[in-house]
This record gives C-alpha cells, structure tokens and sequence, in this order.
C-alpha cells in the first residue's frame, strides 16, 4: 500500500486572487515581512499496488487526467510506502 501525497497550486504566471485577499489581510494585520502568498490544495490518496514504480505511475495518470488542470495549475507529487 502506498500513499500519494500531491500538493496543487497555480502556475507562477496565473494571478491568485485568493492568495492575494489572504496577503492583504495579513497586512492590514501588520504582518508585513509575508511577502508572498498563494493558497492551492492538497489531496492525499492511498493506492494499493505492487510497486512504487507503479503506484507512481497511477499517480501521475490521475494528476494529468482528473486532479490538475495543467494549462493554470502545477502539482508535486510524492509516493510513499504506508
């Protein structure tokens, strides 16, 4: 059993809006030295196979296919072993 740990954020070149509302907030906070802000998302899902290699693979698959939209959004993947 393995588990894939994917994190989800958009691409440097898209504006974030919701990371700059949370920006400003933290601003008018007086949190200043926060320079930078971006919020994505993050989506853990077990996969039962016979490798790594393999639970890698599927991972990949499903980001590309379903998880992330790739034209705005970037993704790092991490498989490990439960």
């Amino acid at each position: 059993m393995f588990v894939a740990k994917i994190n989800v954020t958009l691409k440097e070149s898209v504006l974030d809006p919701q990371g700059q509302t949370v920006l400003r907030t933290l601003h008018d906070q007086g949190k200043n030295t926060v320079t930078d802000l971006r919020v994505g998302k993050y989506i853990e899902m077990k996969i039962d196979a016979s490798s790594q290699s393999v639970a890698e693979a599927l991972a990949k698959e499903i980001c590309e296919s379903v998880l992330v939209n790739q034209v705005i959004e970037a993704y790092r993947l991490v498989v490990e072993k439960l």
